[in-house]
């Protein structure tokens, strides 16, 4: 049995994403790009069900895919979207001593994000998820 392409790869694509991450959000750094993705990862999974959250990862790439359940516990009752500012408010209270995030992080990842995804699995999923899923990863 040969290894899945996407695993062959998973190291390139996930560097690819943190470049494209970085260069749209206009931070200086692959790390601070990884800060910003984990952290809105974490604050959109906070409102999915377990259910929900596995489908969402299952269109990520593999390497995007391990971050967004990374450090979860599954479980949790699910929270409600709020407005754009409050989540980005909850994106920067991640490692803030070190978070760097731009108040368009939530903008910045969903846009990276879509150019490295299957767009139509992407939407499809999303269409799946709670009222406020599409307008958090809206470009």
């Amino acid at each position: 049995m040969t290894v899945p392409a996407e695993c062959e790869r998973a190291s390139a694509q996930f560097y690819a994403y943190l470049v494209d991450a970085r260069d749209t959000a206009g931070l200086w750094s692959t790390h601070l790009a990884y800060t910003m993705t984990q952290a809105v990862f974490q604050v959109f999974r906070r409102r999915l069900s377990t259910a929900e959250a596995i489908a969402f990862a299952n269109v990520l790439p593999v390497g995007l895919r391990a971050l967004f359940v990374s450090d979860w516990t599954p479980g949790e009752e699910p929270r409600d979207f709020q407005e754009r500012e409050t989540l980005t408010d909850e994106v920067r209270s991640l490692r803030a001593a070190h978070n760097f995030s731009p108040e368009t992080a939530i903008r910045d990842v969903a846009r990276a994000l879509r150019r490295h995804v299957d767009e139509a699995a992407f939407e499809g999923v999303l269409a799946q998820l709670p009222e406020g899923a599409g307008d958090f990863w809206a470009p």
